[in-house]
């Protein structure tokens, strides 16, 4: 997997490639835990992530509840396979999905 980071003043744009598993989970978990002092716009940019793991889906969880303290998280352009995980885990009904 791969992180393009884009940050301009409290707005945080992390945009991921490849899969987000168990061997890559831990490399967004150490880029939001370096980088959210300040933030209020996470914006997650999924346009080009392959696939989702539950490691991931715990890294996301946890960047909401971050989130929910310091402002907002969006995350855009997921495809159709990504957003079926997201409604069978129930993940949609607590993300915002654009």
């Amino acid at each position: 997997m791969q992180i393009n980071k884009t940050k301009n003043d409290s707005n945080l744009t992390l945009a991921l490639s490849g899969r987000l598993d168990t061997n890559t989970a831990p490399l967004l978990e150490a880029e939001l835990g370096g980088n959210l002092d300040g933030v209020t716009d996470l914006v997650l940019d999924f346009a080009n992530l392959e696939y989702i793991s539950s490691a991931g889906l715990r890294v996301i969880l946890s960047a909401q509840k971050e989130m929910n303290a310091r402002g907002k998280m969006v995350i855009k352009n997921v495809c159709a396979d990504i957003i079926d995980v997201f409604d069978i885990t129930g993940f949609s009904d607590i993300l915002t999905i654009e």
